[in-house]
């Protein structure tokens, strides 16, 4: 499918494309009272309310409001018969918190998720699609690392996949 570079123009599906994607990497601190300022380039795509949790490779999810919804709507239509479904469900949806953004962007990471993604006072900020995942910096560093070595392996893995 072709897509034009015009992206600020009149076309429509390019915007509704960048409508929802949140991209770029950020280093980031937590303060003191557990709360981390959201970038201000990402703020307008969160939205005001979002929702954290439990990620994938030890990180945090941060999902607006309306993409978690989504989410949520994909893991109920899953069969609960498997146990890889029930597992996946209770990671992302027990370990879920609501968040408001403050009037200076920032949210609060609650202690559990906080323990989960074993959150230093450093912290990246990192935009993947329609989420933002929040890393400790240095598993973060040595994550970006490894993928950068695989890189090619990586790409041809997704060519076989059509990507």
């Amino acid at each position: 499918m072709l897509i034009s570079n015009n992206f600020c123009g009149k076309n429509r599906f390019a915007e509704k494309i960048r409508e929802c994607m949140l991209i770029g990497e950020y280093t980031h601190t937590i303060d003191t009272k557990k709360r981390l300022a959201i970038p201000s380039k990402l703020r307008r795509e969160l939205g005001a309310k979002a929702v954290i949790t439990r990620g994938l490779d030890n990180c945090l999810f941060i999902y607006p409001f309306k993409e978690w919804q989504k989410l949520v709507e994909k893991l109920s239509s899953l069969p609960i018969g498997q146990r890889d479904t029930r597992g996946f469900g209770r990671l992302m949806l027990a370990g879920a918190s609501e968040v408001d953004l403050d009037t200076l962007g920032r949210v609060l990471i609650p202690d559990y998720l906080k323990k989960y993604a074993q959150l230093k006072k450093n912290v990246v900020i990192a935009g993947v699609y329609s989420r933002l995942e929040i890393w400790d910096e240095t598993k973060w560093n040595t994550f970006k690392k490894q993928s950068e070595k695989e890189v090619d392996n990586i790409a041809e893995r997704l060519g076989e996949l059509g990507v």
